[in-house]
């Protein structure tokens, strides 16, 4: 089977992988809640329940993600996190007790941890211009089936039956449609996701390997001069020896270009001339590598944004049963809505992302999520009028939240991946999920302990992007990333010593 094959198996795997993530969230989210009062359980397991979930995968991402880079491997690591998610599902499907079912979604978050292995597969195979296109791409795959899920929910809430000892019906099916779910996708893992052959490179940017195969010629831009110079006092001058691995220009096309800055090695093993340390982690430090400064604020960009976000999705359902009397089928059609704008977003980022850099796109993001928690704090914090006023009020602090979530989510995690070094993307990417994975255990229990008290609530969320937004422009200046061109003179000025 061709490379190009494999690797196009490869990603349509990885897009069902977050397909199927998002689709577990928006079958299980509306239920959830009726769930565990048919358990007779306390309000606050609500918030328990969604915390859970995130915090096994708090734990699991940067272990999952550590080894992936030691290993340089992916497949056997998705696969192991996969029977973390069919385990958890059936569990939930069991739902004998309020501590099975807050243990069930312990047990799936776990699968989580394969996220972290994913995105630093997608680091090192993209160039820093098509990172925040592609990483658009992923999460708009994973919006795909927050917008699919509710339709599921449809069909779900109609099933009324026994299965041997177990009761399906319109909260355990959730969990036993998403088993069969995630059983689908490891046999898909096991038949169509490749752990494709090693691609090594001798300078700071990336080409993708499709530029080798279609023999296209390498062009070189002055415009990469700052770059090169601000990447040669970032990291130190490129020495004597990492020169000499750099392979003599190759006559492509009948242009002289430096293709083999790629090696592909068809058996999948390392060239050993661009190898410089079995170990990724060889004179890795994390204080050096993460306490930078606009690392810090790409990572408080990430705890801000999902600690608000998923503090007001638990906030929705109470408040949606309380002034609207919602039921599950309403709250699946909301979610759905939801889904639609979201997706728009994501592809309305994926297009500006190739006209703006990601400061940019994160910048008019907070900007957005500041007039949304606003208009929360004015309007919801205490819900005054008529019905079609309520819902008007909700309708629009809802659409403009949702608005905002594309642009700071893909821009962090594009910058992410420019701030931090390549070679342990997978811990790296590990260690911001678990970043994300705190705030989205600190959101929903902040949120389910003060759904009588949203002035509170909402001032906190409030505060905490006004930090943010703070800290976004003092820091607006380190905030940087290669320009539009790809190849860096540190290339050229190898070749010319070479």
């Amino acid at each position: 089977m061709e490379l190009r094959t494999k690797r196009r198996l490869t990603n349509i795997t990885i897009g069902l992988l977050f397909l199927f993530s998002g689709i577990e969230y928006a079958v299980i989210l509306p239920t959830i809640w009726a769930y565990l009062q048919t358990l007779d359980a306390e309000p606050y397991f609500l918030g328990l329940g969604l915390s859970a979930f995130s915090f096994s995968g708090l734990i699991a991402s940067p272990i999952f993600g550590h080894v992936s880079d030691r290993l340089q491997r992916t497949k056997a690591i998705i696969l192991f996190a996969n029977l973390f998610e069919i385990a958890g599902n059936f569990m939930y499907f069991m739902g004998y007790s309020k501590w099975l079912l807050l243990g069930s979604r312990l047990v799936a978050g776990i699968g989580t941890g394969a996220g972290a292995c994913i995105f630093g597969y997608l680091t090192r195979s993209t160039t820093t211009e098509e990172r925040a296109t592609v990483f658009a791409v992923v999460m708009a795959a994973r919006q795909a089936g927050l917008l699919i899920g509710p339709g599921f929910n449809l069909f779900l809430r109609l099933c009324n039956f026994n299965l041997g000892p177990f009761k399906v019906n319109k909260y355990t099916s959730p969990g036993l449609f998403m088993c069969l779910m995630w059983i689908i996708l490891q046999v898909i893992i096991i038949f169509m996701y490749y752990d494709l052959p090693l691609v090594c490179k001798h300078n700071s940017q990336r080409r993708l390997i499709s530029a080798v195969e279609e023999e296209e010629p390498l062009v070189h831009d002055d415009d990469d001069v700052n770059y090169a110079a601000a990447e040669n006092n970032r990291y130190g001058s490129i020495n004597e020896d990492e020169k000499s691995r750099v392979p003599p220009t190759n006559e492509v096309d009948g242009e002289n270009s430096t293709v083999d800055d790629y090696h592909y090695i068809p058996n999948g093993h390392i060239d050993e001339d661009c190898k410089t340390n079995d170990n990724p982690f060889h004179n890795f430090s994390a204080t050096k590598e993460y306490l930078r400064e606009e690392v810090v604020v790409v990572l408080t960009a990430q705890f801000i944004t999902l600690f608000n976000q998923t503090a007001l999705e638990t906030m929705v359902t109470p408040i949606t049963q309380k002034y609207f009397q919602f039921g599950e089928l309403e709250n699946s059609l909301m979610y759905c809505i939801c889904g639609v704008e979201v997706i728009a977003g994501f592809f309305l980022v994926r297009w500006l992302s190739t006209r703006f850099t990601d400061r940019v796109i994160l910048a008019v993001g907070l900007v957005m999520c500041n007039i949304s928690c606003i208009w929360c704090l004015i309007f919801l914090a205490n819900p005054k009028g008529s019905f079609a006023i309520l819902l008007s009020e909700f309708v629009v602090g809802v659409f403009l939240q949702i608005l905002g979530l594309p642009f700071v989510a893909v821009s962090q995690v594009s910058l992410f991946s420019k701030v931090t070094a390549e070679k342990t993307q997978g811990f790296s990417q590990g260690f911001r999920r678990s970043i994300g994975g705190l705030a989205t255990i600190l959101g929903p229990m902040w949120a389910g302990g003060l759904t009588n008290n949203l002035y509170v609530m909402l001032g906190v969320m409030m505060g905490l992007l006004t930090l943010l937004t703070i800290m976004m422009i003092l820091s607006y200046s380190y905030l940087v990333e290669p320009p539009p061109t790809q190849i860096s003179t540190v290339n050229r000025s190898m070749d010319d010593d070479c």
